[in-house]
């Protein structure tokens, strides 16, 4: 986002936050109902003293969006997820990447009733809320009840020319193994995922790449339980790059997403996808990947296999990748937003928005 602000804007400001190592004072300063001032500074950018934190803490005490206000003369603020922040007298636009949390809250650590209750009080302000795939488009209108044009997909920028690549483990044989990238979660769908691999009688291994997420535990056990299974902790993005260039697929049956950007880079790369048939996952492969049931063992099975004997298969997802993955250029990217903000600037405000729902 913030790359693609400089070919949208002669000035495009960010915000940032000062902070203060006084507790006491935090706390003060976030419960307190005024509005607050933004500095701007010589860098070009908008300050305020622990904003996004006070924001959270300001929206738990009273239930209210943190306001801000600016001597600048009124522009658009683009709030890159739904934070409780609102800056006065400008158009207002917030991306929700998804409703997971809404939809299927037991998989995610966020609290649904606190996030529900945050995304009420944005579409009171918000121009447009903005999302990233039509699959969570529409999973955002049904889940608030609002307007369908209320909620705009500008889409997503895939770059994977943004980092030099870096050499794999020398433990792995370049296209000798199947690779599943993320947090280590129950949303990533690993444990069925790892059940699917050790039916598939494949004799690649499975490299697993990424940091322990929520409820890792149980899910580390069963990755420890599995023959060929290989763990990688938190990878550098040059790092990752280099790992699922590297790969003979990449593995993303996750149950739940707003895009799936390892999809894309994968695609971008040149490897081999499988991935989940069901939403943004679907939509965002576009015909180009080995579409799964992520809640059918037998269907992953079948699909590892495959890929782990069929190289004419290989080369065909990785050919049909790369034309997919064109879709998700930076230029693409920026022509949706530019079209998003000329409509946002004509002022029409779509009607119909959601009513809060007891959840």
């Amino acid at each position: 986002m913030a790359a693609a602000l400089p070919h949208l804007t002669d000035q495009p400001l960010l915000l940032k936050a000062s902070t203060t190592n006084n507790r006491a004072v935090r706390w003060l300063n976030a419960v307190s109902p005024r509005t607050r001032p933004l500095v701007y500074d010589a860098m070009g950018s908008l300050s305020a003293r622990d904003v996004f934190r006070n924001a959270h803490v300001h929206f738990s005490t009273w239930g209210r969006l943190l306001r801000l206000s600016s001597d600048l003369p009124p522009g658009i603020a683009h709030w890159t997820y739904p934070v409780p922040l609102v800056l006065d007298g400008w158009i207002n636009l917030y991306t929700v990447h998804d409703a997971i949390p809404l939809d299927a809250p037991e998989l995610t650590s966020i609290d649904p009733r606190r996030h529900r209750a945050v995304l009420d009080r944005i579409q009171q302000e918000a121009a447009r809320l903005v999302t990233v795939s039509d699959s969570a488009r529409v999973s955002i209108v049904t889940a608030l009840g609002c307007a369908p044009d209320f909620v705009v997909n500008a889409g997503q920028a895939v770059d994977v020319t943004d980092t030099p690549r870096m050499p794999i483990p020398a433990a792995l044989r370049r296209k000798g193994y199947l690779l599943v990238v993320g947090s280590i979660e129950p949303r990533k769908n690993v444990a069925k995922l790892l059940a699917g691999y050790r039916a598939s009688g494949t004799t690649l291994p499975l490299v697993l790449a990424g940091p322990d997420g929520w409820q890792a535990e149980p899910i580390l056990r069963e990755i420890r339980a599995t023959p060929g299974a290989v763990r990688l902790p938190y990878q550098t993005r040059g790092e990752l790059l280099g790992l699922i260039e590297g790969a003979r697929a990449l593995l993303f049956p996750s149950l739940a997403e707003g895009f799936g950007l390892p999809v894309i880079e994968a695609m971008a790369l040149g490897t081999a996808v499988m991935t989940s048939e069901l939403g943004a996952l679907a939509e965002v492969a576009g015909g180009a990947a080995r579409l799964v049931n992520p809640h059918d063992i037998t269907s992953m099975a079948a699909a590892i296999e495959e890929l782990s004997r069929n190289d004419a298969m290989i080369d065909a997802l990785g050919s049909a990748g790369l034309v997919r993955a064109d879709a998700f250029t930076a230029n693409r990217f920026v022509e949706g937003l530019r079209s998003l903000y000329v409509d946002a600037l004509r002022g029409t405000r779509p009607q119909g928005r959601g009513k809060p729902l007891d959840l």
